[in-house]
């Protein structure tokens, strides 16, 4: 059934492992790990809503007993898993999906519905040479905003201690993050040529990265063996192939633009040969009135 692709922002965070070492500027010198990494809280944010929901480890029971116990918190970031076409996160094929996965399964968690992944860390390496690839880098470089400031590994302790003043700075930071994270996304997505194509799960006739109508034929894409339409979204400025065209063919493709065009034709003719038809019978009405009243005299 074609429906509305959900697309998810997505940012966790996460406590450090505990252990021991003898040398700290050694490198690989933990001579043993006292207490694994867990989640903090995660972030997410659904597109084309405007509600950033912040999920954290105080807000579930127990978490005055057990500050480390993440059961609950894992389950709810599953559901969002789970729910999500899309997650966008950034460096989350190696840290956000990964470090979530570790903990699913941790948990005896089932792994989520199938899910495409768009990293816009990954954006930014392939298409750009910043001086740094850092949301908050980008965030500036790009002029949509940075992330939130504060007291570096500090907070992240105070969170672990149960420090209420840490964890409000946690969820404003985490929830910023998201923000961020879409506001990068929007600026980079005319780049990403791998985008997921949204038409697979709402079935239009649109753009694929973000379902806009507003489309455009734009000249052709050469391949080595093979010319196709190429075509741009007026409105997030991503281009996509369409059908091949044929040597000497320089027509345009029937996907969203001319079926848009060819529905407004039709309904233009629909409504054109309505009121021709109202005309013609209230015309016959007249002729048949004015031959009446003819032979009444």
């Amino acid at each position: 059934m074609n429906r509305q692709p959900r697309v998810a922002f997505v940012d966790i965070e996460t406590a450090p492992s505990l252990g021991f070492y003898f040398d700290k500027w050694k490198e690989g010198n933990i001579i043993a790990t006292q207490a694994e990494w867990y989640m903090l809280s995660f972030a997410y944010k659904w597109q084309g809503e405007r509600r950033v929901t912040t999920r954290a480890l105080p807000d579930y029971p127990g978490f005055n007993k057990r500050k480390d116990d993440d059961r609950d918190l894992v389950k709810d970031l599953h559901r969002v898993f789970d729910e999500a076409d899309v997650i966008i996160a950034h460096n989350g094929d190696r840290f956000d999906i990964r470090k979530s996965n570790a903990r699913f399964i941790e948990h005896g968690l089932e792994p989520p519905a199938p899910y495409k992944t768009v990293d816009t860390l990954k954006l930014a390496k392939r298409h750009f040479k910043f001086d740094s690839n850092r949301l908050d880098a980008l965030g500036q470089s790009l002029g949509v905003g940075r992330k939130l400031p504060h007291t570096g590994v500090h907070l992240w302790l105070g969170c672990m201690h149960g420090d209420q003043k840490s964890w409000r700075i946690m969820r404003r930071y985490n929830a910023r993050d998201v923000e961020l994270l879409e506001r990068v996304y929007e600026r980079l997505k005319p780049w990403a040529t791998n985008h997921p194509n949204l038409n697979l799960y709402s079935g239009r006739s649109a753009c694929p990265t973000c379902q806009s109508t507003r489309i455009k034929a734009r000249g052709l894409n050469y391949g080595k063996s093979v010319a196709r339409q190429r075509w741009q979204c007026l409105d997030c400025h991503s281009s996509w192939s369409g059908q091949i065209v044929k040597p000497g063919d320089q027509s345009c493709d029937q996907s969203a633009a001319s079926k848009s065009a060819k529905t407004a034709r039709a309904t233009g003719t629909a409504r054109r040969t309505i009121r021709a038809r109202a005309t013609s019978t209230k015309n016959r009405s007249r002729r048949a009135y004015a031959s009446k009243n003819s032979r009444k005299r």
